[in-house]
């Protein structure tokens, strides 16, 4: 896997000038380097080490030490040469409550990472396919700004010749104009969107440019279809395994009080030969070894710091499943637009399809016209002017059209993200996007 890393920067270094990257090449790097990827993995990494430190509180503990030192008078303390403690949780009321919280804390955790995953999938993949539509819609805009020249000269000649009036000219300096600064624009979102993609991937952005037939078709919404209900997305089920994990934490508070709880002691320690134990000791008594073992028993019965503190971790979760609740509330809703959203989306880039056809039909008759106007004068008689007209205005159709179909794309694919099916779309055999 690394390998493949290595092998597909070492692509990009050597063709800095033009660097084609596939959309799932482009998700993969993306999921690799990405930092929000790597702050839910850092997490689910915390979530599984506090996992095992609650259950580890029952594997006794072992310290060894030392107390060495001088004594005058009696030994206090009885400095040792070693000591050695062994202590740990044999029974304690609120430590299941504890390992179930942290079971749950790393479920929300993994939740949270796969939500991760699946919005920088979605991120990238909008990005590429902005990158995409950027690319194309530079080029389109390049022959419209063409054609817009072209018009200016043409009614510049005409203009001389006395057929076409001042009026005309400045309304095609107008058009170029316009046309030239919807260019400008353009070029600065492609120049914004191939950075932010270069970011999502961690490679540079000089040069970057997309593969269009590696972008897996994206199935268009059936009109009258009602949206069947999305599942619930992993925010919303990490929202309630966290609430869940603070409600378990509540109760092992709660149990804190009026519980027992009993902990393992035991204790060696090798006592120094050089101190003065002799002079209060019966010679032969004292023992230079010694060691003891027993249990600790603590029932709190009365202690209004650990109610409060129950109470703490109650309310606490209380707040939590509130957040939950409500983020499900806006998650549903948020479904219910997106779905709606799609249909319309969907009809608006069926009508901008259908208007840069007939754009396109209509340039064709004209540009038949001027044939038959060349060889019948009887015949209708168009103007290499209304040619250039019309060879703006199916420019200026087919952006609108690029620009409606990403608009779809995005929402489709947003969907998808909800769905659960996006890496599954992702993965899919490739199809080329209609253009």
């Amino acid at each position: 896997m690394h390998a493949a890393v290595l092998l597909l920067f070492a692509s990009f270094a050597a063709v800095p000038a033009h660097a084609q990257i596939s959309l799932v090449s482009a998700v993969d790097l993306a999921l690799k380097s990405n930092p929000r990827v790597r702050l839910a993995q850092a997490d689910v990494d915390k979530t599984t080490a506090v996992l095992k430190e609650s259950k580890d509180v029952y594997i006794p503990a072992v310290t060894v030490g030392s107390g060495l030192g001088y004594s005058y008078g009696y030994p206090l303390g009885q400095p040792s040469v070693v000591n050695v403690t062994v202590q740990g949780v044999i029974l304690s009321w609120s430590q299941r409550d504890y390992i179930r919280a942290a079971h749950l804390g790393l479920q929300a955790a993994i939740l949270s990472l796969n939500d991760a995953r699946a919005a920088v999938e979605e991120d990238t993949v909008v990005t590429y396919l902005a990158l995409n539509r950027d690319l194309a819609r530079e080029q389109a805009l390049n022959e419209q700004l063409s054609h817009a020249d072209e018009l200016v000269r043409i009614v510049t000649d005409r203009l001389n010749a006395g057929v076409d009036t001042q009026i005309d000219l400045t309304q095609a300096k107008l058009t170029a104009a316009q046309i030239r600064l919807a260019r400008l624009n353009a070029q600065d979102d492609t120049a914004g969107d191939r950075l932010k993609l270069a970011n999502l991937i961690g490679l540079p952005s000089a040069g970057l440019t997309t593969v269009p037939d590696s972008v897996p078709h994206i199935a268009a919404p059936l009109a009258g279809v009602p949206e069947s209900a999305l599942p619930e997305s992993p925010t919303v089920a990490a929202a309630f395994a966290n609430a869940q994990a603070k409600q378990q934490i509540a109760w092992g508070d709660a149990k804190k009080l009026y519980h027992p709880q009993i902990y393992l002691a035991s204790q060696y320690s090798l006592f120094a030969k050089f101190n003065n134990y002799q002079e209060y000791f019966p010679p032969g008594t004292f023992r230079y070894n010694n060691a003891g073992v027993g249990i600790q028993v603590s029932w709190p019965i009365f202690d209004r710091a650990l109610k409060d503190k129950a109470a703490e971790s109650a309310a606490d979760a209380a707040r939590a499943f509130a957040e939950a609740n409500t983020a499900r509330i806006k998650d549903q809703e948020g479904h219910a637009t997106l779905a709606r959203s799609t249909q319309i989306l969907a009809a608006k880039a069926d009508i901008a399809d259908l208007q840069q056809q007939l754009s396109a039909q209509q340039l064709a008759v004209i540009q038949t016209q001027l044939q038959a106007s060349a060889a019948n004068p009887n015949a209708p008689q168009r103007t290499p002017k209304d040619q250039a007209k019309a060879e703006i205005d199916e420019r200026g159709k087919f952006v609108d059209l690029l620009n409606d179909r990403f608009d779809l794309q995005q929402a489709q694919i947003e969907l998808m993200r909800a769905r659960g099916t996006l890496d599954a779309w992702l993965r899919a055999s490739t199809h080329p996007l209609p253009q």
